[in-house]
């Protein structure tokens, strides 16, 4: 036999794989019946590893020197991003289309027509989420002394790694590619542990130091230059239902967090509450209501106080990183 096992010897005797296969045929069956029957059943749907592979296209065509091919030199990169931008945004419109077909609302030239629409739309916006994301890299090398220069970060920090897929995503999501978003996300939220959900509105300058275990929810609204820690999460408090008692969607249900916010290790922060521009939550606190600009909430004394920074303990004062260290070209 070819194939990965070629040194197994596969006894279909011994266990009864006939039988097995039968009963999940069954199953696939039962479950299509329920919650695809008709002519949907069958359909395609976009593929992850295809993805991964996109993803890895796209973030080398954007910092080709730093995360495209060791092949990349400064003599050939001009053509190396044409040449790896033609192939990813081809292979998109071809996993965006097996998106809107297997929705079963549009024929399938129409639907390649639409895909086509979509990847254009994104293409156009990838310059701008450039730029955003050079705001996210200098933010991060801004504000984390252990950084010595922003190749460092770009490379190395699981924050940059998770917020590049991140606004990636953001643009599909936007232009009508929600689950083709939600496969990259999702991607991303693997390899970091960092979990935003492409909905999620999050403006630049935006830095997550450590990053293990943070989660953004789909309808958070996050300002300019906000900075986040390890195990933050922007929830949700409640989660309304219909009648049938199913969750209903799309509802505004995660937190507004202004600008130049600071929101330190395992805060919690739930609901459509507000987090006022300039504050400060610190590390495990636990919040569910509005905070004006400017507030320091101490998680020992479960108090608002009023204040700057300094009124944290002083472990969670963050200092600037050295102007002079070497920095990097990107």
């Amino acid at each position: 036999m070819t194939g990965k096992y070629e040194d197994t010897r596969l006894d279909t005797d011994e266990w009864n794989v006939a039988e097995i296969a039968a009963g999940l045929f069954a199953a696939r069956e039962d479950w299509r019946a329920a919650y695809r029957p008709g002519p949907c059943a069958l359909v395609r749907f976009p593929s992850r590893r295809r993805l991964e592979l996109i993803l890895s296209d796209l973030s080398g065509a954007l910092f080709p020197l730093r995360l495209g091919p060791s092949s990349v030199l400064a003599e050939n990169e001009a053509s190396y991003v044409e040449q790896a931008l033609g192939r990813a945004l081809a292979a998109l419109r071809d996993q965006v289309q097996l998106e809107i077909v297997a929705r079963c609302t549009t024929p399938e030239p129409e639907a390649r027509a639409e895909a086509g629409r979509i990847v254009a739309a994104f293409a156009k916006e990838l310059p701008a989420i450039r730029r955003v994301l050079d705001t996210d890299i200098e933010a991060a090398y801004a504000g984390d002394p252990a950084a010595r220069s922003v190749d460092e970060v770009l490379i190395c920090y699981p924050g940059i790694q998770a917020v590049i897929p991140y606004r990636l995503a953001n643009s599909l999501y936007r232009h009508g590619a929600p689950l083709i978003a939600r496969v990259i996300a999702e991607v991303a939220h693997s390899q970091t542990g960092i979990d935003i959900h492409p909905g999620a509105s999050i403006g630049g300058s935006f830095f997550i130091d450590h990053g293990n275990g943070v989660v953004i929810g789909e309808t958070a609204i996050v300002g300019e230059r906000v900075r986040i820690y390890q195990a933050v999460t922007l929830g949700a408090r409640s989660f309304p239902s219909e009648k049938d008692g199913t969750l209903t969607k799309g509802v505004a249900r995660h937190p507004i967090v202004e600008d130049d916010v600071v929101i330190y290790a395992g805060a919690t922060i739930l609901g459509r509450v507000t987090v006022g521009a300039g504050a400060v939550i610190g590390g495990n606190v636990w919040l569910t209501e509005s905070v004006p600009p400017g507030s320091v909430i101490h998680q020992a004394f479960a108090e608002r106080a009023r204040g700057d920074a300094s009124a944290l303990p002083r472990g969670n004062v963050v200092e600037e990183a050295d102007p002079d260290a070497p920095r990097g070209l990107i």
